[in-house]
């Protein structure tokens, strides 16, 4: 069964950190709204929740996939590159232990997992102000004996390489080839966002249906055009964090 931890909004997430952004007001209840929207959708596509404790003084907990990798052999639990986040790892680690041997990043490496795109066995790490080439190089070390590929992978204009690239179907990625560049990922068909739509790269492939913003509207007909099967989220208020469908759980087969 696929499984899903996902954590609560917190009422302090107006304060999260921005990077890319202009810091606007957040209506924090509308975002919880939308978060428990997002836990629906991934109800009804037959994903068990595993929901972490709440941590409230910390205003990006919500954002999950930064905190962890998790892969059939093991989870990796990361370093964020923000110091202010650095304190949302203990509680995730601590879900994730009955479900997968863990292994953590020690200084001097930085990790966000939204840096992480895993396609089968190759991992693109994103480089960026987050994620540094002393996480890449732990990574090698772990996982090449477990046959993955793990590459530095550059991108642009975004805080994290999965607002630029994700994945939208066994071998189609949605993507933005002014942020990041399409011959990257050989062997792989892509599909561009809309020009009007930058940021709408950002798309949750949970079995054979992708949870995508409701906001990105051109690009969703897009998709849809495409084949993509295609589950709308209202997410835009959390998207003033900077945050997007895949930060907001952690996805993994229980074994």
């Amino acid at each position: 069964m696929l499984v899903a931890l996902t954590r609560p909004v917190s009422p302090s997430l107006a304060e999260c950190e921005l990077t890319h952004l202009p810091r606007q007001p957040i209506d924090v209840a509308r975002a919880i709204a939308q978060h428990a929207a997002y836990e629906a959708a991934l109800l009804a596509l037959g994903v068990r929740l595993v929901r972490v404790a709440a941590a409230p003084e910390q205003p990006d907990a919500v954002f999950i996939e930064d905190t962890a990798i998790v892969l059939d052999e093991m989870a990796v639990l990361t370093r964020p590159g923000a110091v202010s986040r650095r304190g949302e790892t203990a509680a995730v680690a601590a879900a994730l232990a009955p479900f997968r041997p863990l292994l953590q990043l020690d200084a001097p490496a930085t990790l966000d997992g939204g840096d992480v795109l895993r396609l089968g066995h190759e991992l693109h790490v994103g480089q960026s102000a987050r994620s540094n080439a002393a996480a890449v190089a732990a990574l090698l070390d772990w996982l090449t004996p477990h046959n993955y590929r793990v590459h530095a992978t550059p991108f642009q204009h975004c805080l994290h390489l999965k607002s630029a690239v994700t994945a939208v179907g066994e071998r189609r990625l949605l993507l933005n080839p002014d942020w990041v560049a399409p011959d990257r990922f050989p062997g792989y068909d892509t599909i561009a966002v809309d020009p009007a739509e930058p940021a709408a790269a950002n798309a949750l492939l949970v079995g054979g249906a992708v949870l995508y913003p409701e906001h990105f509207s051109r690009t969703a007909e897009r998709l849809r055009r495409s084949g993509v099967r295609l589950l709308p989220v209202e997410c835009d208020e959390l998207a003033k964090a900077e945050g997007g469908v895949t930060c907001c759980s952690l996805l993994f087969q229980d074994p």
